[in-house]
C-alpha cells in the first residue's frame, strides 16, 4: 500500500507537471499572437504617417531608434539584437544565474516593446526572432516556478519554448521542430523531445484558434518541373549563397566591434550612432518610397502572389537598410526581412528566366538567401514550404537551399546564430560577477554591462 501511495504521489506530481508545461505552451502562442498585433498595429501607423508627410520619417526614425538603443541600455539590459543568439548561448550556459536574467519575463516585456518601437521607427526588422526569446523566457519562468533543478530539464524547456515562438510567429509547426532541431539545440534529444512537440503543437494550435489556420505568404501552386526550369535552382542558390553569405559575414564582423574612429565612437556614443543610423534608413526609405522600412512582409507576399513588380533597387535597399538596423544595436529580427530581401531577388531574376514560372523563381529566391544568411538549409525549406502551403515544390527547394548553404558556408565559414551566440558566451563567462541586487539595480534584467554593447 504504501508503494501504490508513493506512485501515485509521482503519477500526481507528473501531471501537474505536465499541465504546468502545456500552460506555458499555450501562453506563448497567446503572447505570439499579440506580439505579431501590436507589430502589425505599429506598422500600420506607421504608413499612415507617411502617406501624411513622408519627410516625417527624418525626424521619427532618428528618435525612435536612440530611444530604443537608451532603452536597451538602461531598463532592458539583454534585449538587444534578435534574441536567438542569447537563446542558443542559455542553452550552453552552466551558470543558471545568467540564464534567469537574459530569459527573465523583464527582458520578454522589453524585447516586445523596444521591437515594436523599432517597427514603428522604420527599422527593418522582424519579430519572428524576438518570439524566439520570448518564448524561452516564458517556458524557462514556468521551469523556475516548479523549482526545476535538473539542467537537462530546464535546457529543454528553453529549447521548446524557442521552437513554440518560431511555430506560433510564422504558423508553421514543422519549421519550429526542424529549427529547434538544426539552429538552436544542433541535436534531437529524447528526454526533450517530448517536451518541444507538445509545446509547438499547443501554441500552433493557440495562434491558429486565435487568428485563423492562415499561411504567412497565402497558398501559391507553383512547380518546378526537372529540366530547364532547374537553370532557376542553380542562379538563385548561387546568387542567394553569394549575397547571404556576404551579410553573415558582414554581421559577424560589426558585431565585434567598427574599425577605427568610427568604432571609437559607437563605443563612446551608442545612442548616438543609433540615431545616425535611423538617418540613414530614413533617408533609404524615402529614396525607395517607403517599401525598406519594417519587415518586408507586405513586399514579400505581394512579390510571391505576382501582385507587383518591384525594381531591383528593392532587394539592394532592403538588404542595406537591414544591415544598418543590426548595427544600430536595437533589439530586433532578421527573418522576415531575409525572407523580404530573398523574394525581391527572385523577383528580379525571374525576368532572366522565361522557362520557368515567375512565382517558382520568387520562392527560390526566398529560400536561397534565408538559407545563406541563417546557414540552416532543412529549416529554410520547411518554413517556405509551409509558409507558401506548396509541397509541389519541396524538392527545388531543398535543391536551391542546400546549393545556397555551401556557397554561403564558402564565403562565412561559421552561422551566422551560432557565432553570434559563441561571442555573446564569452562576455557573459568573462565578465566579473554582478555585483549585489542593492547596489546595482540596472544590472538585475541583464548581462554585464560588455555584453549589452553587442548588438546580437
Amino acid at each position: 500500500m504504501r508503494q501504490l501511495r508513493r506512485s501515485a504521489r509521482v503519477t500526481t506530481a507528473q501531471w501537474r507537471r505536465k499541465l504546468v508545461y502545456w500552460t506555458a505552451a499555450i501562453l506563448v502562442g497567446l503572447v505570439a499572437v499579440g506580439f505579431a498585433t501590436a507589430a502589425d498595429e505599429a506598422e500600420s501607423l506607421r504608413t499612415r504617417m507617411i502617406a501624411w508627410d513622408p519627410w516625417i520619417m527624418l525626424a521619427l526614425t532618428p528618435a525612435g531608434l536612440a530611444l530604443s538603443s537608451w532603452l536597451t541600455r538602461t531598463l532592458f539590459r539583454g534585449a538587444q539584437g534578435s534574441g536567438i543568439p542569447q537563446t542558443i548561448a542559455t542553452l550552453h550556459l552552466e551558470d543558471f544565474t545568467v540564464v534567469d536574467r537574459l530569459l527573465s519575463l523583464r527582458i520578454a516585456f522589453g524585447k516586445i516593446l523596444l521591437t515594436t518601437l523599432g517597427l514603428l521607427a522604420g527599422a527593418s526588422i522582424g519579430r519572428e526572432g524576438p518570439t524566439v526569446q520570448v518564448g524561452a523566457a516564458i517556458m524557462h519562468a514556468f521551469g523556475r516556478w516548479l523549482n526545476l533543478s535538473a539542467i537537462g530539464i530546464r535546457r529543454g524547456l528553453i529549447l521548446a519554448g524557442g521552437a513554440s515562438g518560431v511555430s506560433a510567429a510564422f504558423n508553421t509547426p514543422l519549421g519550429g521542430i526542424v529549427f529547434a532541431i538544426e539552429e538552436l539545440s544542433h541535436s534531437f534529444e529524447q528526454r526533450t523531445s517530448g517536451t518541444m512537440l507538445t509545446g509547438v503543437i499547443l501554441s500552433g494550435v493557440t495562434a491558429i484558434a486565435l487568428v485563423g489556420n492562415y499561411t504567412y505568404f497565402g497558398h501559391t501552386d507553383v512547380v518546378v518541373p526537372i529540366g530547364i526550369s532547374w537553370i532557376a535552382v542553380l542562379a538563385c542558390g548561387i546568387l542567394g549563397g553569394v549575397s547571404g553569405g556576404l551579410f553573415s559575414a558582414i554581421l559577424i564582423r560589426t558585431s565585434a566591434g567598427l574599425p577605427g574612429l568610427l568604432g571609437q565612437f559607437v563605443a563612446r556614443h551608442p545612442v548616438a550612432f543609433a540615431a545616425l543610423c535611423g538617418v540613414i534608413l530614413a533617408i533609404l526609405g524615402i529614396a525607395s518610397g517607403g517599401i525598406t522600412y519594417g519587415t518586408g512582409y507586405v513586399q514579400a507576399r505581394e512579390i510571391i502572389a505576382g501582385q507587383t513588380h518591384y525594381p531591383v533597387s528593392f532587394f539592394i535597399l532592403k538588404y542595406i537598410a537591414s544591415i544598418v538596423s543590426y548595427c544600430s544595436g536595437i533589439p530586433g529580427g532578421l527573418f522576415a526581412p531575409s525572407l523580404a530581401v530573398g523574394a525581391g531577388m527572385g523577383g528580379w531574376v525571374a525576368q532572366f528566366l522565361p522557362h520557368t514560372t515567375p512565382g517558382a523563381v520568387v520562392l527560390l529566391g526566398t529560400v536561397a538567401y534565408f538559407s545563406a544568411v541563417v546557414q540552416a538549409p532543412l529549416t529554410a525549406t520547411v518554413i517556405v514550404m509551409e509558409m507558401s502551403d506548396n509541397q509541389q515544390v519541396t524538392l527545388a527547394l531543398l535543391a536551391t537551399s542546400f546549393l545556397a548553404f555551401a556557397v554561403s558556408r564558402m564565403i562565412c565559414g561559421h552561422s551566422l546564430y551560432s557565432a553570434l551566440a559563441e561571442k555573446f558566451l564569452g562576455v557573459v563567462e568573462n565578465a566579473p560577477p554582478p555585483q549585489p541586487e542593492t547596489s546595482a539595480p540596472a544590472h538585475a534584467a541583464g548581462p554585464p554591462a560588455g555584453a549589452a554593447s553587442k548588438p546580437i
